[in-house]
């Protein structure tokens, strides 16, 4: 397993650029080495390693000395991908913690090198996936079709905000088949790989070679599609390859990060899409965070106090990914000190490094809002009664009582109403429509993001 400390490093930068950018080049790499004069990462290939040198290295400078590293200077050197913990000392012990499954190299120069591939991560499986009310029907549905690959949900679409489980979920899928069927070929590649190796292929004339890679599959996952919007030769390529494996009965199984009808594709592709199953995902609620936090603190050898898992519960509640990178910090900052995880240390490290204000006031909710809406703070406080209008005030007077557990009263008079039912029913409304529209839901939790950021 990687080191507690490289675990809140990836997960600060995961959370800092795009999603493709951190599969690419970052995903597949770990802490080799540690001291005050020097600091040791190894990547799988010299690709990796010069993207990084040249272009990523202020970033891993910079998050390094925000979890307590002040290396004189930064080595990155190509490695064996077997990831091993490290133990006080800096050493790498020699009990395996992860491994990755990556496709045969290619011989010779003989076609397209495939470098940007990473291929399934072993680690995303259905016994460590935590299943609650945001993404049990995904779960199940994922389930279904480990069993009977291409001839049930297919394709599979799950959809929603960031860092809420969809890669960990269509992989999972991708590892039980091979689990099942050792012989089967699955193809697992981020959208933003899929784009990389086509401009190969067509820098150096292999968009055969290209083709009967990815239409030779049994199961083709795909993440992240929303990335195929604007680039019109790929999404020719994408719609070839996406018919010739549904004919053939393959499995297609596909994440993005909005419903498929907001996604801005050739309409060809988006009737294909409709085919199957789309399933929206959520933000976990508080009891499956809860316990997100807790299995991934077990993971690390580590049982946290109850106050400090409702914290971290409680505070964090936009996606995953955020939760999760908290909770490495917060390890990584006591195994560097040797301490117990408690509440203070927790609300001094978290409350600071996710830079979250201390006094979220009833004003900036309003306006962000409004914002977000794209009407004028004066419409949604004033007594207009047209629904461009009523929507976001009645948005606002939601999150005023989610987030600030504001009286109904004081939400009204926040709002400029007189009545306290107003405010009763406006929040009734929203929680139960946020429940059925994934737009509506969409904008809400888009709108704490920006109050968080």
């Amino acid at each position: 397993m990687n080191s507690p400390l490289w675990q809140a490093v990836l997960g600060e930068i995961e959370l800092s650029i795009s999603a493709g950018n951190y599969h690419t080049w970052f995903k597949n790499t770990q802490l080799v080495q540690q001291s005050d004069e020097l600091v040791v990462v190894g990547v799988p290939n010299i690709f990796i390693k010069s993207q990084l040198e040249k272009k990523f290295n202020d970033l891993v400078v910079q998050t390094l000395q925000k979890n307590g590293v002040r290396a004189e200077r930064i080595e990155y050197r190509i490695v064996a991908m077997e990831p091993k913990p490290m133990n006080s000392s800096g050493s790498i012990m020699s009990e395996p913690a992860m491994s990755i499954t990556l496709p045969r190299p290619n011989r010779a120069g003989s076609g397209i090198s495939h470098a940007y591939r990473q291929g399934l991560n072993e680690r995303y499986t259905f016994d460590n996936f935590i299943v609650g009310s945001s993404n049990e029907l995904a779960f199940a549905a994922c389930q279904s079709i480990t069993a009977n690959p291409g001839t049930k949900y297919n394709p599979l679409l799950l959809y929603g905000g960031v860092g809420i489980g969809k890669t960990h979920l269509i992989q999972a899928v991708g590892n039980a088949i091979l689990s099942n069927n050792p012989d089967a070929s699955v193809l697992y590649i981020t959208t933003e790989q899929f784009v990389q190796e086509f401009v190969e292929a067509l820098r150096y004339r292999k968009t055969t070679e290209f083709a009967n890679h990815y239409r030779s599959a049994d199961v083709f996952i795909v993440d992240d599609i929303q990335f195929i919007t604007g680039k019109e030769k790929i999404q020719e390529e994408f719609f070839h390859t996406f018919n010739s494996l549904h004919q053939a009965n393959k499995q297609i199984i596909i994440s993005a990060d909005r419903p498929p009808k907001d996604i801005v594709i050739d309409e060809r592709l988006q009737s294909r899409f409709a085919w199957g199953m789309s399933i929206d995902m959520q933000a976990p609620d508080y009891e499956t965070r809860c316990a997100i936090v807790q299995a991934k603190a077990q993971v690390n050898d580590v049982t946290l106090p109850n106050d400090v898992v409702e914290y971290l519960s409680t505070n964090i509640n936009t996606n995953v990914r955020e939760l999760e990178g908290a909770l490495n910090q917060l390890l990584a900052f006591c195994e560097m000190r040797s301490l117990q995880p408690n509440l203070d240390i927790a609300l001094s490290i978290i409350g600071s490094s996710h830079n979250r204000p201390k006094h979220l006031s009833a004003k900036q909710i309003i306006e962000r809002t409004a914002k977000h809406f794209q009407i004028p703070i004066e419409d949604i406080l004033g007594p207009k009664r047209d629904k461009d209008i009523v929507v976001p005030r009645q948005v606002a007077m939601y999150i005023l009582r989610e987030e600030l557990h504001l009286s109904f009263p004081k939400i009204a008079r926040e709002l400029g109403r007189k009545d306290h039912t107003t405010a009763i029913h406006s929040v009734d409304k929203i929680e139960k429509e946020s429940q059925l529209d994934s737009s509506l839901r969409s904008a809400i939790s888009e709108i704490k993001e920006r109050l968080y950021a």
